[in-house]
């Protein structure tokens, strides 16, 4: 049966770099049965501070386009490009994005925060595709939020379609690395980070091992917009098992 918001077909809007080619699968994998995604793109090649500070500028271009389709919530899909100014601008590019949108609009690392409060979690540890400098940008903006990072890893890679090439075999392993000297035996969750990197199938194989919450870039602003959406979403991972 399609998922329906009062009388018509639920429709997500996307907003993703233009180098993204993970968001928009996993979206239409992962998402509500029956909903569509609608998909605005704004120019990104690489993953650095300059270029996601001059993406960001074309964000509430987006979101005005993305009304045009009708959608019944907007996404703001991209998490570095959505704290790289730090603590308050995630609020910020929600509220831009609400109104040029006419919709409710959520932001990657806004619905992390939020993601990772629903699951009661304080002590977390991270893992991204990123290069040092965006990994303390990250971490700076959890901290600010609220989190205590036990640790953060990166794997130092700025151009976006080779983040886009990573597997979900691959995040597992990254995530497994972490453990090396034992840091996720204290940890309420762990995060992997980046809407480019194909990580949301690993959840439920992690999470089994693991014993705690895994939570991905994508499936924490799917889960996110399903809610501002009021659409019922069933995706891997104990945070989908929260309303």
């Amino acid at each position: 049966m399609s998922e329906r918001t009062g009388d018509r077909t639920v429709r997500l809007g996307l907003i993703v770099p233009s180098s993204n080619t993970t968001a928009e699968p996993e979206f239409r994998r992962f998402g509500p049965d029956g909903a569509t995604v609608h998909a605005a793109r704004m120019p990104l090649e690489s993953v650095t501070v300059d270029e996601l500070d001059a993406m960001s500028d074309d964000a509430v271009r987006a979101a005005e386009l993305l009304a045009h389709a009708d959608v019944n919530a907007v996404a703001y899909a991209c998490t570095t490009g959505s704290l790289i100014h730090g603590p308050g601008f995630d609020a910020e590019l929600e509220a831009d994005l609400e109104a040029a949108a006419g919709v409710p609009a959520v932001a990657t690392a806004r619905s992390v925060v939020r993601a990772l409060e629903a699951l009661s979690a304080d002590r977390i540890a991270v893992a991204t595709p990123y290069t040092d400098v965006l990994d303390e940008k990250e971490r700076s903006f959890l901290e600010a939020a609220g989190f205590e990072v036990a640790t953060i890893d990166g794997r130092g890679i700025a151009a976006n379609t080779e983040i886009g090439a990573l597997e979900p075999a691959d995040a597992r392993r990254q995530v497994l690395a972490l453990d090396a000297d034992g840091v996720l035996e204290d940890v309420d969750a762990v995060f992997l980070s980046c809407t480019n990197y194909r990580s949301l199938a690993a959840v439920p194989e992690l999470e089994a091992e693991l014993g705690v919450p895994v939570v991905t870039s994508n499936g924490a602003t799917l889960w996110d917009v399903c809610r501002a959406a009021d659409a019922r979403v069933e995706a891997p991972g104990r945070l989908f098992e929260r309303a």
